[in-house]
């Protein structure tokens, strides 16, 4: 569910207002304080005080019964030192490590002193043999507490004076102590029980309380713990310095758990848009389980938005949330040439279900679906790298599964695909939608073998599957998106396929796998074709004819592969640095074989008179059967390279094991059936980890043997033969990834996962990268680290600064038509720097050597005040040209208590 807020209303405020976040638990604890003089005149003790003593290690009732008891029960009082009952001055002294019980009350001091006639008791401090003012008074009754230098209360009217008193409102159970709201006050009177009224106070959620950084000083305020705070005239201080920050009067509620309240507006200015207020607006619990937010935004010229978020959540059933955005944007004032106006709008839907909640159904939704240009376009976007993101998707899925044998799985699916970069061309289909897609699966069965028995061999390792897949598919475009005319090209079918396979062992080191697939394909409308004859004879266009109505058709094929592993190692000697070189090699031979299904063909005369040869099903959802005949053999060699190497550390006995080549594939095959280019290209792709698997190396390729002509067509000819290489290599790439960070070149030190933790304690969340290669975040609402205040208190930096840089190198070759040209050369990078326990800096960018520009740009700091955070973000130029800006209290509790101010990015609508 969404954080417990505590909402902070005022009726006056001129920079500063919020929230404040709500307690689950309402707590009062011990906090330090500066020690003052002590404000308690006790009765000093008689000269006779220790030959009139009793013994301390015993728990006495009160024995001055000579008058009439007041009190309605039995109190128990003990101290170290001494305890004096003076019956000439009706009172009890208790001297250094005093204590008191009495029904709900207890009270422990340092020295403490009752009046057993008024039924009153005073408690104060003592001092120690350096002068010092220990023993605080902790006073508790029923379920409060309070830590203060001194006290009166009455036992009658349960009234206290309470001098130099505090407590903490916690926000939640578990709530650290920068995170909860502490009350100060110089002097405190207890009314009754849940009414305290405070005097020259102080409100903070500082750690430091003997010296906070920042507090709200109060003069009067009506104080009643887990429910409100009712202040008179307040203003903010900053390290005990007054600012010009100040409220007539304020309230703070301080109910347990969620409660309604207003959600305080941020302040703006946009050139092109006027002044703004952003981000106000309401939330509202409604029960234990739903909440509701509303949040707006609404500028001078005419532009607003607005924003609905529900969070939903049941233990051990299900959680999620219902997003909605919308905005009306207005650019420039009306009357000027460069006015426009557009509407957008963004949908996020997610859901997900407790896996204990049933183990044989589930439903889960992930929608993200809008208009293509909500995020590049938002004037209320603060995360830069989703202006980067070139598509949205969604998926809706219920599963059930019918456990008995042979169990079957069923899924349907609703799912959504928005290619955002498209949609710059109106005549071409950027989404693409399945509603739905119903798929089914059979588990694999074995025939001839017991279900729990051995599977050897190839007549009981023969096994059979059924899959069916069902789609009903449209494609359309943002204009006709969620209109009834995105559904005029739907296409609909479905395919039941039945793959079954075999495998057995020969000779020992040789596996080989047999077996096939049918599959049959269904639709429900066809496409015939044929010349219109309303068209002149000698200039007929062909026309499409779409026949309504099931039809099928079917298509099968055999395989078969032969495989084993070969294992080759080099030994130098296990004094040698590098011990021993081995590697893997997994050769692999497949045959492969469908036949042509021309009988799903049909003809008609063009304008020439000649036959065309088509397929009724050619443009149906799973499209037609091959017409071609295929008989090939397909060959592919799987490489592993590694080293073993001595460590460096000589009390390991065991070499670590290296990778020269992770993997390096080779794949082509030859189809025998082919009337020519029989022999397909050679593809082959690797990759490898160096520097301790800091750097890691992918590329991939294509070698073919055959030329081509001058219109860049293959032809049946070999390069050689055409005076060229054996092999033409048409296509390349290469990616190379380093990361590094301070602890890489220490020869001793941090293991490896330690170093990528301590890099990653300092990165700004991206999406769900990693790294920051393409832009980080920067969302007010959330803390930009989650900082260890001890860590932050007490660094140990010497002259070693915590940083890390990540970088990627993309190079792409193109040579499929003799170009022979780069067509990708790019660097990417991004790093953070810890210039100092509560310094944090970072960079992102890049550059493109083709296109001879930079990539999105971004430059940022993170300063921790302790009480404050202040974040600063810039995108120097581009098309998300920016600036942000925030300083603001750490704590959720005071988390609108801030100033933010953001520049709008530099968009036009496309």
């Amino acid at each position: 569910m969404q954080t417990n807020k505590l909402h902070f209303h005022i009726l006056l405020f001129l920079v500063f207002a919020g929230q404040i976040g709500l307690a689950q638990e309402d707590q009062i604890v011990p906090l330090p304080i500066k020690r003052l003089k002590d404000t308690i005149n006790a009765p000093l003790p008689p000269p006779t005080i220790v030959s009139d003593s009793v013994a301390v290690d015993s728990i006495a009732a009160d024995s001055a019964a000579t008058k009439k008891k007041l009190l309605l029960g039995k109190i128990n009082y003990k101290a170290k030192d001494y305890v004096k009952l003076s019956q000439k001055d009706q009172k009890i002294y208790l001297y250094n490590e005093a204590e008191i019980y009495y029904q709900d009350t207890e009270l422990k001091a340092g020295i403490i002193v009752m009046d057993y006639v008024k039924n009153e008791v005073y408690a104060g401090r003592i001092k120690d043999s350096t002068g010092t003012y220990t023993q605080l008074p902790y006073f508790k009754q029923g379920d409060q507490i309070v830590i203060p230098d001194s006290i009166r209360f009455n036992f009658d009217t349960q009234k206290a004076l309470i001098w130099n008193s505090r407590t903490e409102q916690n926000a939640g159970a578990g709530a650290l102590g920068s995170d909860a709201m502490k009350v100060l006050a110089q002097v405190t009177k207890k009314e009754n029980d849940s009414v305290y009224f405070l005097k020259d106070g102080k409100i903070t959620t500082s750690k430091d309380t003997l010296d906070p950084d920042y507090y709200i000083r109060v003069r009067k305020a009506k104080f009643v713990p887990g429910k409100k705070i009712i202040a008179g005239f307040s203003n903010i201080y900053l390290v005990d310095v007054p600012t010009p920050i100040a409220l007539p009067f304020a309230y703070f509620p301080l109910t347990t758990g969620r409660t309604a309240g207003l959600i305080f507006p941020t302040f703006t200015q946009d050139p092109r848009r006027g002044f703004a207020i952003q981000n106000g607006g309401y939330y509202l619990p409604i029960n234990d389980y739903v909440d509701f937010s509303f949040m707006g935004d609404f500028f001078t010229n005419g532009s607003y938005g607005f924003r609905t978020q529900s969070i939903y959540s049941k233990r051990y059933r299900f959680r999620g949330n219902i997003n909605f955005r919308f905005e009306n944007q207005i650019f420039s004032q009306k009357g000027f040439d460069d006015f426009s106006r557009t509407t957008t709008y963004n949908i996020q839907i997610s859901h997900s279900q407790d896996a204990k909640a049933n183990p044989n159904s589930r439903f889960s939704a992930s929608v993200n679906l809008g208009s293509s240009e909500f995020f590049t376009n938002s004037f209320n976007q603060v995360n830069v790298q989703n202006t980067q993101n070139n598509n949205l998707s969604s998926s809706i899925t219920y599963s059930k599964t019918f456990p008995e044998y042979p169990s079957v799985n069923i899924n349907l699916t609703a799912s959504h695909n928005q290619n955002t970069s498209l949609n710059r061309d109106p005549d071409v289909d950027n989404i693409s939608l399945t509603l739905p897609t119903l798929q089914a699966s059979m588990e694999r069965i074995f025939p001839f073998a017991k279900r729990d028995g051995i599977k050897k061999g190839l007549i009981k390792n023969f096994n059979f599957q059924y899959q069916m897949r069902a789609e009903n598919r449209l494609t359309t475009n943002d204009e006709d998106f969620l209109t009834g005319r995105m559904f005029e090209n739907a296409r609909a079918g479905a395919r039941h396929t039945l793959p079954f396979n075999t495998n057995f062992k020969v000779a020992k080191y040789f596996s080989i796998s047999v077996g096939g697939n049918y599959e049959d394909v269904w639709t429900l409308e066809t496409f015939e074709r044929g010349l219109d004859p309303e068209d002149p004879e000698s200039n007929r266009e062909v026309v499409l004819d779409t026949i309504s109505g099931f039809d099928r058709y079917n298509r099968y094929g055999l395989n078969a592969s032969i495989g084993t592993t070969l294992y080759g190692t080099v030994t130098f000697g296990e004094d040698k640095k590098i011990q021993a070189i081995r590697h893997v090699m997994r050769p692999q031979i497949g045959w492969s074989y469908t036949p042509s299904f021309e009988q799903f063909y049909d003809t008609y005369l063009d304008n020439d008179g000649e036959e065309v040869l088509y397929s009724r099903f050619e443009g149906t959802l799973n499209g037609a059967p091959s017409l071609n005949q295929a008989n090939a053999i397909s060959f592919s060699l799987q490489n592993t390279i590694e080293a073993k190497v001595r460590d460096r550390d000589s009390t390991v006995t065991e070499p670590k094991k290296i990778p020269i080549l992770s993997n390096f594939n080779i794949s082509t095959s030859y189809n025998f059936e082919a009337d020519s280019l029989k022999l397909a290209p050679i593809n082959f792709n690797g990759g490898t980890q160096l520097l301790d698997n800091k750097m890691t190396i992918n590329f991939t390729g294509s070698l073919d043997p055959y030329t081509i002509n001058n219109n860049g067509q293959r032809i049946n000819t070999f390069n050689i033969a055409n005076g060229g290489s054996l092999l033409r290599l048409t296509r390349a790439s290469l990616n190379l990834r380093y990361s590094l960070n301070n602890e890489t070149f220490k020869k001793t030190g941090a293991t490896k996962d330690e170093s990528k933790e301590a890099s990653d304690q300092y990165r700004a969340a991206s999406g769900g990268r990693d790294d920051d290669l393409f832009g980080f975040g920067f969302d007010n609402r959330t803390q930009y680290n989650e900082r260890n205040d001890e860590d932050i208190e007490n660094p140990v930096y010497g002259t070693k600064i915590p940083w890390d840089l990540n970088m990627q190198f993309a190079l792409g070759y193109q040579n499929s038509n003799r170009q022979n040209e780069i067509n990708n050369a790019s660097l990417m990078f991004s790093g953070n720097v810890k210039l100092s326990p509560r310094w944090d800096v970072r960079v992102s960018s890049g550059y493109d050597f083709v296109q001879k520009g930079f990539a999105q740009t971004q430059l940022g700091f993170n300063r921790n005040l302790k009480s404050f955070d202040l974040r600063f973000n810039w995108v120097p130029f581009g098309r998300n040209e920016r600036w942000d800006f925030f300083i603001g209290i750490s704590s959720s509790i005071l988390s609108d208590l801030k100033w933010e101010q953001r520049s709008q990015a530099n968009i036009r609508p496309r």
